[in-house]
């Protein structure tokens, strides 16, 4: 049997492909505390900045799968405190930058683990759905906090109380995610954007999606003295004086990470 979790690596680039597309790659315990066990696999391994999520098939991920509550082996609290949480903190806390590409449908934790990512991209035809309500389920996996500063409370509230469909275009028009692109181009582009985000300093992205986050919460007073704080850690780094140098000298710089 094929692994539920794909890895590999690419320079600096870690992938990390859902690979149940049989049940559209949704979740179960042993590909949730696989997925769990290769993230903390890519933030020990000091070459890899960029992690790169996708799934096999036509889906990203159809969320959990059903026929594991159903069973009633594992408790519905257990799943989301054990699997989902985790796996949310980690790419939330993590120093790496993650890049969801969605070559499918996202519903139920599949999107919001989606949405949680640094950096969403997506397929035309893709669709996000927050599929809780149509079970009688309230939105896991960070929605209830990622989707309403994403998009706005009503408009967060009124998806996930209908559980509406909402297309690559329109998720994209709405601040939902940062780009879609056409079917036939999204797996290059979508590689291209993560290629990208490798070549520049990853102390300064980590940096940068460290503040982002504390920025949601904090006031106005505290998130400048942030600042001052990281601008100082980032402005005595190696990569930064190189990059200096660089555009002084009119040559590409050399990263290092350090």
């Amino acid at each position: 049997m094929p692994e539920s979790i794909l890895y590999e690596k690419q320079g600096h680039i870690a992938k990390i492909s859902f690979n149940r597309p049989n049940v559209f790659n949704s979740f179960n315990q042993e590909s949730a505390l696989l997925l769990l066990d290769i993230m903390e696999a890519c933030e020990a391994d000091k070459e890899i900045r960029i992690v790169f999520l996708t799934g096999i098939g036509k889906a990203f991920s159809a969320g959990q799968d059903l026929n594991e509550i159903i069973s009633g082996k594992i408790p519905l609290e257990e799943i989301v405190e054990k699997h989902y949480n985790p796996i949310v903190m980690q790419i939330y806390k993590s120093s790496r930058i993650y890049v969801a590409a969605v070559n499918g449908v996202a519903a139920g934790a599949g999107a919001n683990i989606a949405l949680v990512c640094d950096m969403t991209l997506a397929t035309e035809s893709a669709t996000f759905i927050q599929a809780f309500s149509k079970i009688g389920l309230i939105p896991d996996s960070g929605g209830t906090f990622v989707l309403p500063r994403l998009i706005g409370f009503q408009r967060a509230l009124g998806l996930a109380l209908t559980g509406d469909k909402v297309s690559a275009k329109e998720a994209e028009r709405m601040g939902m995610i940062y780009r879609s692109f056409p079917d036939e181009t999204f797996e290059e582009e979508a590689w291209k954007m993560a290629t990208k985000l490798s070549k520049l300093p990853p102390i300064g992205l980590s940096y940068t999606k460290k503040l982002y986050n504390t920025g949601i919460c904090n006031n106005l007073e505290d998130q400048l003295h942030q600042e001052v704080v990281y601008q100082n850690k980032a402005g005595v780094t190696e990569d930064y004086h190189e990059c200096v140098n660089a555009f002084l000298e009119k040559r590409k710089p050399v990263i290092k990470g350090k």
